[in-house]
């Protein structure tokens, strides 16, 4: 069961709504603790003064900002206090916008809303569906942690979402990137590409499915781990170097003419099969590789390198975590 991260209450006009907040993702990141060499020890970070060299005490420590090299303001935390937003625990809704309108640059992070407890259900499904019946996201102030957010909260099917949001002044201008500008306009670009690209972009366009997209290489990372947990030797591979692509409009009808056959070209695959030093063997005129089935009936060369290293997993095909997409096809073809 999941556990609410702060209480509070939404206020638009003179409603209030008790409500409490949730975290709507959870972290899989694969995480590591840093040990010695050799001896496998923990390794523990102390706060060292950089004149003394001593370890200085939690107690003793206060901030500095940095006004130019080596020079700082030094504030105590009662200084900070004194600034701080406040303790307050209501949602305040300042405006109604259209979610269209905000783009999603500004979005942070997502956290559910609940109603608090059962006689604010009521005021809570009322503002949710008058939320969806004018198609509109409050913005909202809330402070939590010490900490002063913007926030968008919408609604969904279920109950209402709040994304935090960064404030206007920390977005950067896209303009001040170099080669932005030059990239927004045509760069040359013929109209037979833009068609090639256009319907490159039409025959990979499907329903969102969540489910499709999982994280391979936290995949692989576990497989690693669990490989070493067992005793088995794990060899590394060095990576093949990408060839460059030298014909962009190639690089497109041979990924156009991929997607036709049901297979996701990626980018590795567009680059090797325009380039110089493609000589794959059985590959066609259009760098497509025929369809090959297995003596299982099942066709690997139709599959995408995310759907191949999900059939290797299962048959426990050695080293697949280092195969390129053709090297997985050959092993699970041999495999089968």
């Amino acid at each position: 069961m999941a556990r609410a991260i702060w209480t509070g209450s939404i206020s638009f006009g003179l409603v209030n709504v008790p409500v409490k907040l949730y975290s709507a993702t959870e972290d899989k990141e694969v995480h590591f603790h840093e040990m010695e060499e050799g001896t496998g020890a923990r390794i523990r970070h102390q706060r060292v003064s950089a004149d003394s060299g001593e370890e200085v005490p939690y107690d003793k420590i206060v901030k500095g900002y940095e006004l130019s090299k080596g020079k700082y303001v030094i504030v105590s935390p009662d200084e900070l206090d004194s600034v701080a937003p406040g303790r307050s625990r209501t949602i305040d809704i300042e405006d109604f916008v259209d979610l269209e309108d905000i783009d999603p640059i500004y979005f942070r992070t997502t956290y559910y809303l609940a109603p608090a407890d059962e006689p604010a259900t009521k005021t809570f499904a009322l503002l949710r569906s008058a939320l969806e019946d004018a198609g509109r996201v409050g913005i909202a102030r809330f402070v939590m942690r010490s900490k002063q957010y913007l926030a968008a909260l919408r609604p969904t099917s279920d109950t209402l979402v709040l994304e935090t949001m960064y404030f206007a002044d920390e977005i950067r201008d896209a303009k001040a990137i170099e080669g932005v500008e030059a990239a927004s306009r045509t760069a040359g670009v013929t109209e037979r590409e833009r068609a090639a690209a256009r319907q490159l972009v039409d025959s990979l366009t499907s329903e969102w499915d969540p489910e499709r997209y999982r994280d391979t290489y936290r995949e692989r990372v576990l497989d690693l781990i669990e490989a070493k947990a067992k005793g088995k030797d794990v060899v590394v591979e060095e990576e093949e170097p990408q060839a460059e692509v030298v014909d962009l409009m190639a690089a497109l009808q041979a990924s156009v003419e991929a997607a036709r056959q049901g297979r996701r070209p990626n980018a590795s695959r567009s680059k090797d099969s325009t380039s110089k030093a493609s000589t794959s063997k059985g590959s066609t005129s259009k760098g497509s590789t025929p369809a090959r089935s297995g003596r299982h009936g099942k066709d690997y060369a139709a599959m995408s390198k995310d759907e191949l290293l999900e059939q290797a997993k299962e048959g426990d095909v050695a080293g697949r975590s280092k195969m390129t997409r053709d090297e997985l096809v050959d092993a699970l073809e041999r495999a089968s």
